[in-house]
This record gives structure tokens, sequence and C-alpha cells, in this order.
């Protein structure tokens, strides 16, 4: 039996946020000495162990859509300092270009980052303008 896919239109995919990783940043906003990912990944660790080499806090994150309208791109935390919970939120409008997923880094601002204190959670959230279109949180959100 044949199946005529000929006339039948191409379906998009939904929207999806793919993969979101989490950098610490160094007071020249580095997250690695270089592009190795060994390098990066005992730099993170580094800066994980001496808070006091951190100055700042970047996601780098990967997603997609299906149209190419302007979208946000959200970032939300939740934070310790000291006793005391706090959060922040960046934002970022996105839009898609081509066929293929897109990496779009959002960095923390610095009077941000240092309200925030320890980072505990994470959500990101890709927005089609109120509609939520993709989310990806961490494990204690």
């Amino acid at each position: 039996m044949l199946v005529s896919l000929v006339g039948m239109p191409l379906q998009a995919a939904s929207a999806r946020i793919k993969k979101v990783l989490v950098f610490y940043l160094d007071q020249q906003g580095r997250q690695s000495f270089s592009p190795s990912l060994y390098e990066r990944d005992a730099y993170q660790a580094r800066l994980r162990s001496n808070p006091q080499e951190r100055f700042g806090l970047r996601f780098d994150v990967h997603w997609n859509a299906p149209a190419s309208r302007e979208m946000k791109l959200r970032v939300e935390m939740r934070g310790a300092a000291g006793l005391e919970p706090t959060s922040a939120t960046v934002e970022l409008p996105v839009r898609k270009r081509g066929l293929f997923s897109r990496w779009t880094r959002l960095t923390v601002p610095e009077a941000d980052y240092k309200r925030l204190g320890n980072l505990v959670a994470w959500r990101a959230t890709l927005w089609d303008g109120d509609v939520l279109a993709a989310e990806q949180r961490s494990f204690l959100w």
C-alpha cells in the first residue's frame, strides 16, 4: 500500500527548550580559559568551590520554535543570600532564523547576581506573546 505525501503540508515542531547550561563567570567575564570542554568543566568546578572568584552568572539556552516571529526567552532564578531567599529574572527578545535550533546567551547583570547570592534553582521559559510556549526547569524548581 502506497501513501502519497506530496500534497500534505509539513507540520512544524512545537516550541521547545532543548538544553540549559549554567555557567559562573570570573572577574573578566570568562567561563573557561580555553574552548576545551574538559578545561571548561574544571574551571566551573573551581568557581563553584571558590565563591570569592565568581563575579557573574550566564545561562546558555538551546531552543527551537516553529515560527520566525519575535518571542521572549526568560530565565527566572531563585537563590539564597545567607538565610534570606532571593530571586532574579533576565529576559531577552529572540527570533528564530533558519531551519535549525539556536543557542542564546542570557547574562545576569552584576548587580542582580550580587543580590541573588547562591543560585539554588532556575526555570527557563520561551514565550509567544503572553502564551507559554516551552519550559525547562532545574530539579529544585
